[in-house]
C-alpha cells in the first residue's frame, strides 16, 4: 500500500475524492499527512473529520521557499510518505521538495495542457472560446504546469454550458481520472504516458 501526502489550498473536493476512492478500494494507498497553505481552507476540515493528519503552514512565516520546504520535507520523512499529490496547492513547487521527490510529485490541472497553464484555466478556455476542454494529469517539475503528462480526459462544449456547469464536468472528471491514474502508477512499473484527449487504458 502506497503512502501519500496530499498538498491543497482550497475546499479539498479532489482531496475528498482520493479518500473516498480509498474506501472503496479503487486506490492501493494510504493518505498519511494533509499539507495546506491557508490555515482556513475547508480542506482542513475535510481532513479532520476523515481523521488524517495534517501540516499547515504560512509561507509569509519564513523566510525562503527553501526554509518551509525543508520543514514540510521532515513532515513527510517522519510518515514515509513515498509520493506527494497535489490537489488544488496553489504554489510552484520548488527543488528540496522536487530533489527529494524525484518524479513522484503529480498534479491534476482543469485544462487539457499544455493549454491553458496556470491559474483559471477554465476562465481562460471559456474567454478563448474552445469547444473542447478537459483534465491533465501530470508529473510535476520546475515549471508552472509543464511537466511530463500522464493521462487526459475531454469533453465536448455545448452552446449552452455556463460556467457552473462546465466546472461542474471538470470537477466529475477529476474526481475520476485522478485515482484511477494514482493506482495505475502506483500499482505498475511503467507509466503509459498518453496524447491530449486520451484516458489512460486499463
Amino acid at each position: 500500500m502506497t503512502k501519500i501526502a496530499v498538498f491543497a489550498s482550497g475546499s479539498g473536493s479532489n482531496f475528498g475524492a482520493i479518500l473516498q476512492a480509498i474506501e472503496r478500494k479503487e486506490l492501493d494507498a494510504t493518505v498519511e499527512l494533509l499539507i495546506c497553505d491557508k490555515p482556513n481552507a475547508y480542506v482542513m476540515e475535510r481532513a479532520r473529520q476523515a481523521g488524517v493528519d495534517s501540516f499547515v503552514f504560512q509561507a509569509k512565516s519564513f523566510s525562503s521557499k527553501e526554509q518551509y520546504e525543508r520543514v514540510i520535507l521532515e513532515q513527510l520523512q517522519s510518515k514515509n510518505v513515498e509520493w506527494i499529490v497535489l490537489a488544488g496547492y496553489m504554489r510552484l513547487i520548488g527543488t528540496v521538495l522536487l530533489t527529494s521527490y524525484e518524479k513522484r510529485i503529480i498534479n491534476i490541472h482543469p485544462s487539457l495542457l499544455p493549454a491553458f497553464a496556470g491559474k483559471d484555466a477554465v476562465g481562460q478556455a471559456i474567454d478563448y472560446g474552445v469547444k473542447v476542454m478537459g483534465v491533465t494529469v501530470h508529473f510535476v517539475d520546475e515549471g508552472m504546469d509543464t511537466g511530463p503528462i500522464i493521462s487526459q480526459q475531454s469533453f465536448h462544449v455545448q452552446g449552452d454550458m455556463s460556467r457552473s456547469v462546465i466546472e461542474d464536468q471538470i470537477h466529475f472528471i477529476e474526481h475520476e481520472l485522478y485515482p484511477e491514474t494514482l493506482q495505475q502508477l502506483f500499482t505498475k512499473k511503467g507509466v503509459h504516458m498518453v496524447n491530449a484527449n486520451e484516458r489512460m487504458e486499463e
